[in-house]
């Protein structure tokens, strides 16, 4: 292998490394010139500002396409969307972050870059690729002469590293600053301890707000106004805008289907007799790959399994329908295997999965992963203990808490070549494999059952839509839209063809995605030029779909305006109504009997309410019940009404007292405060962010 490969090799794992070190993605300096003030023929560049600093849209885009990169070209449409608004939300972060580094002084030097990287606490990753199994040491000057020759190489990429390693140590020392400020006195446990020690016996009245009926009760959009106006913090939105629509399905025909099966029939002799499988499945673009493995006869589980099964070995069945796709199989080998198999194993991983997106990533070359699987296996034969080894070394997290073990595996859940490994071999086989997640040291420890297994390719072609088809809906979308250019219109043509009419909302400025209807930024861009009741001019494309899209609502940011407001807070505003009323019936009340006499309710009692709990027993959350018990001032009178969540109520203090509790251990309780205090340390960047002036401007680009 060359050296320019195997520094690319290096950079793959090296920049995994990174993500894994920053948390926050890829920090790239401007290296590219000579950008040229006419590429936006004149308009701005500023994607969004931060405090009046400008994010550039252009270095935005650079830095999105580096990150995509490191993703070899596996990303869809959800990770597209999920990486871009992270790196957003990084390039607002490192802006914030910048200037308050600058201002507390918060430097990482050459020689604590150093540190962390050949030091004795290496990042993680750096540790799985230099650590010797033989010694369990960490090399590090294995690890420095890698990272140097990296840094010949492949500067740009090596800039993404180092930038990427000083940003988190800079966050995680800022994080530890902010967090070690926390302090709970004694005195707040002690205080802490006795109220939730407090115990009240209440006598009271409820007057649900049940008891007057809805529609007795108008709410008006001034008075949710008003209600919003008192509550404006837990009322506020994110800038976004919603569009009603239609669809016109460009799904494949009956006329599509056939040809599809026809096409399968004209491949079905070749199928049978080409010897090369892996070949012919990649020339004929087969929806499904060809498992190279056995599986048993339980296991397969296909439409036509009886008929697939009864055909010889070296025979084709089908053409045959499975789900979206039409599908050759071919019986390619049989014959007897275990029903479930017991191993454990070492995996030294040349890919890693990320445990979102399910996308691998490459973080060690080939070469190196077979070193260390091949001295793993010697290291064994020579009176190694497996189950350190396997802790020390093993990628695999699914097994490596659990000394490596798998058991009861069935046959195909594993990937082709372990799977014929540990179904091929007898109990205790050794050996390597490799995989494409990497090399496997594998023991085999037992095997249980034997039935027929069978080695199938299944060579599938997709239904797809015909030219005939797309046009023929892609007219009829067109002419919709040209028939609906205003609300009205859009509304009377529904009707008329009898289409769906269905709604998305609260599409943000930076989403790829429309609701349920899949990616379409060209669809986001729309909503954001167009106007309240605007009609799109053109259908947009999206999945086996043509929309027509009518925008229908514009929100700013901001606090949401009362018709925004109203299914979430309309209950709420004419209970308070209500209540005024039930207030005025009830007036000054003498005594708990009156109010209950009056209203035609029970006087009910509670005992054992505790402070420390939000629930009254046959009552429910009630806070304002909760603390009027806990006054000892009203003891043995009546309260004045109090209005609730479910009701009105009037309440009288029996008893107040305190219930022992003499586990209570105060110096425990301080540190349990002192620790949550800490915790909430680490959301300081939310209070950060929410004192900034940030504005967003990716509803033009």
């Amino acid at each position: 292998m060359s050296v320019i490969q195997r520094i690319r090799d290096k950079a793959a794992w090296l920049i995994f490394g990174a993500i894994a070190l920053a948390m926050i993605g890829f920090i790239v300096t401007d290296a590219f010139q000579g950008r040229g003030s006419g590429l936006f023929g004149g308009h701005s560049t500023t994607y969004g500002k931060v405090n009046g600093k400008k994010i550039d849209y252009i270095d935005y885009q650079k830095r999105l396409k580096l990150v995509e990169d490191q993703y070899q070209g596996q990303q869809n449409d959800f990770m597209r969307q999920r990486m871009a608004e992270n790196l957003w939300t990084q390039m607002v972060d490192e802006i914030l972050l910048g200037k308050i580094y600058s201002q507390l002084g918060l430097q990482i030097t050459d020689k604590e870059i150093g540190d962390i990287l050949y030091g004795s606490h290496p990042p993680e990753q750096l540790r799985q690729q230099f650590t010797n199994p033989e010694t369990g040491q960490y090399d590090a000057n294995m690890a420095y002469q890698t990272i140097l020759d990296f840094k010949k190489k492949s500067p740009q990429q090596y800039q993404v590293f180092v930038q990427s390693v000083i940003e988190s140590r800079q966050r995680e020392k800022y994080l530890s600053m902010v967090s070690n400020t926390a302090y709970a006195p004694k005195w707040m446990a002690e205080k802490m301890a006795a109220d939730n020690s407090q115990i009240a016996n209440i006598s009271y009245v409820q007057i649900p707000y049940v008891t007057i009926p809805d529609s007795t009760v108008k709410v008006t959009d001034e008075e949710i106004k008003e209600f919003i106006a008192k509550h404006a913090e837990e009322y506020k939105q994110e800038k976004s805008r919603s569009i009603s629509y239609v669809a016109f399905s460009a799904a494949p025909s009956t006329a599509d289907s056939a040809s599809v099966r026809e096409k399968l029939r004209n491949l079905s002799a070749e199928f049978a007799s080409t010897s090369d499988l892996k070949g012919f499945f990649i020339r004929t673009t087969s929806e499904l790959p060809y498992y190279e493995g056995f599986i048993s006869k339980s296991r397969i589980q296909v439409p036509h399994k009886d008929s697939i099964l009864a055909t010889p070995v070296g025979g084709v069945y089908g053409p045959y329908l499975d789900q979206k796709n039409y599908v050759l199989a071919k019986i390619v080998a049989q014959r007897q295997s275990p029903d479930t198999v017991k191993v454990r194993h070492i995996l030294i991983g040349t890919q890693q999965q990320d445990p979102q997106s399910g996308q691998t990533f490459r973080v060690r070359e080939d070469s190196t992963a077979k070193r260390i699987a091949d001295s793993i296996q010697t290291a064994i034969r020579n009176g190694a203990i497996f189950d350190s080894l396997v802790v020390k070394y093993s990628d695999d997290q699914g097994s490596r808490d659990k000394g490596g073990v798998y058991d009861s595996i069935p046959s195909g859940k594993m990937v082709a070549a372990f799977n014929d490994f540990i179904f091929g071999n007898p109990v205790g086989s050794k050996g390597v494999v490799e995989t494409d997640f990497g090399y496997h040291y594998i023991e085999i420890l037992s095997q249980k059952g034997s039935a027929p297994a069978y080695k199938i390719a299944y060579l599938a072609l997709p239904i797809i839509t015909s030219s005939e088809t797309d046009n023929a809906a892609s007219g009829l979308a067109s002419q919709f839209a040209a028939q609906s250019r205003n609300g009205k219109q859009f509304d009377e043509n529904a009707t008329k063809q009898n289409l769906q009419k269905l709604i998305v909302s609260d599409v943000r400025p930076g989403d790829y995605g429309v609701g349920e209807l899949g990616t379409s930024r060209e669809l986001v861009r729309w909503m954001y030029e167009a106007d309240r009741g605007d009609v799109v001019d053109q259908p947009f494309s999206i999945g086996d779909k043509y929309i027509v899209a009518q925008l229908t609502e514009i929100n700013e940011e901001g606090v949401m305006p009362p018709q925004k407001a109203r299914p979430m807070v309309e209950a709420m505003v004419r209970n308070h109504k209500k209540a005024q009323q039930i207030l005025e019936k009830i007036g000054t009340p003498n005594s708990l009997e009156t109010v209950a006499s009056s209203n035609k309710v029970e006087v009910r009692r509670a005992d054992s309410v505790s402070f420390s709990s939000p629930f009254i027993p046959n009552v429910g959350q009630e806070l304002k019940v909760i603390g009027a018990s806990f006054n000892k001032q009203g003891q043995g009178k009546s309260s004045a009404p109090i209005e609730g969540t479910g009701g009105v109520y009037v309440l009288k203090v029996e008893q107040v007292y305190a219930k022992p509790n003499p586990n209570a251990n105060i110096e425990n309780s301080r540190n349990t405060m002192e620790q949550q205090l800490r915790r909430q340390g680490f959301q300081s960047l939310e209070s950060i962010k929410k004192a900034a002036t940030i504005k967003d401007y990716r509803e033009k680009f």
